[in-house]
């Protein structure tokens, strides 16, 4: 199974972006493999609609699972018809999300925001 975050950087120790849409990069972790892959977030420049089509990167990487801070409804209406669960982050690095996520620690996201409209 694939996990995506948004992250800051490209390491596994690279802190969870607190903005999905406008994240500068997506950590994909392969829960199988272990491999970690790193895609730049080309919806993070974009004037409009960046929570819709980093939702839409994220389900063309095949991830089911997505970890992050927060979430706009408009994404998480994406990632709900292509059955990604969406996970609130509790811990400040990927790394230590993907190991929260793995023992069971990390909620369902239950809560989402109405969007940032334009770029930030």
């Amino acid at each position: 199974m694939k996990i995506a975050i948004p992250v800051n950087d490209m390491r596994e120790e690279a802190e969870v972006c607190v903005s999905f849409g406008r994240a500068p990069y997506f950590l994909i972790y392969d829960t199988n493999s272990k491999e970690v892959v790193f895609s730049r977030n080309k919806a993070a420049e974009a004037q409009g609609g960046a929570g819709i089509k980093s939702a839409q990167a994220i389900v063309d990487e095949k991830a089911k699972v997505l970890l992050t801070v927060r979430c706009g409804q408009n994404a998480a209406e994406v990632f709900n018809a292509a059955e990604v669960k969406v996970y609130k982050t509790t811990k400040v690095t990927a790394k230590e999300n993907i190991e929260a996520f793995e023992k069971g620690e990390l909620a369902l996201m239950t809560q989402f925001h109405a969007g940032f409209h334009g770029k930030a």
